[in-house]
């Protein structure tokens, strides 16, 4: 099997490693993602990850909470999904290193751009936690900064939904699905699937991003050998 790409950035939900349990981390859901992405360093590629938060906190939501303190603590929430994927990865014999945009040393590296290229270089999965380390910055746009920061050949978005659609399929029995779309009718007809930050710095550096289902883990190898999965957005 040949890759098609070689530096992989893959963001991760929070909801995604809440699996069935919607809340908190279902560890059988979380064994299968780290078990496909171990497969795919395995094939070749530099992998490193973007995780977010939403299974623990989603305060940004709830509007009693001062907006810079609701954002800083769900940093810390993606500072505990980076560790245990980080230790799932390793219970499948992988090398990994956690590194965080908020010094919190005692559990993680500070994120520093040469080491992570450096470890991806000695075939060490890479792990950013705590999103860009600023408030009002979605993980979404973590990954598109870290990708333009480490030259990522692209960036998988793995949900809960098969690719891009012109509206929510879960609503709309009619709703159409995208193969390709570009990161300006993304954002242009409000398609909801970065925000337009993250849109815009992908556009701008020239990053593509894939949108594939998650439900089926096999489909982050899938997606690294180019095969048809989801929606490519360029």
């Amino acid at each position: 099997m040949r890759l098609r790409y070689s530096r992989i950035l893959l963001k991760l939900s929070g909801e995604a490693l809440a699996g069935q349990k919607k809340f908190g981390l279902d560890f059988d859901c979380i064994a299968r993602i780290c078990r496909e992405v171990k497969n795919l360093h395995d094939l070749g590629a530099q992998v490193s990850v973007v995780v977010g938060g939403g299974n623990f906190w989603r305060g940004r939501t709830g509007g009693a909470m001062d907006r810079t303190r609701a954002d800083q603590i769900g940093m810390l929430a993606t500072t505990m999904n980076a560790l245990a994927v980080a230790d799932i990865l390793e219970g499948h014999g992988a090398d990994v290193r956690v590194q965080t945009a908020i010094s919190m040393q005692a559990v993680a590296e500070p994120y520093i751009r040469s080491k992570a290229l450096r470890h991806m270089e000695k075939g060490r999965i890479v792990i950013f936690g705590c999103g860009t380390g600023n408030p009002f910055f979605s993980t979404d746009t973590a990954a598109s900064l870290r990708a333009a920061e480490i030259e990522a050949s692209i960036i998988f978005k793995a949900t809960m939904v098969d690719g891009v659609y012109d509206k929510d399929p879960k609503k709309h029995p009619d709703a159409v699905k995208y193969d390709n779309v570009s990161f300006d009718e993304v954002v242009s007809k409000n398609l909801n699937v970065v925000d337009a930050t993250a849109a815009a710095m992908c556009r701008d550096n020239g990053i593509s991003l894939l949108v594939f289902d998650l439900g089926d883990p096999r489909n982050i190898v899938k997606a690294g050998m180019g095969e048809n999965v989801g929606t490519l957005i360029h």
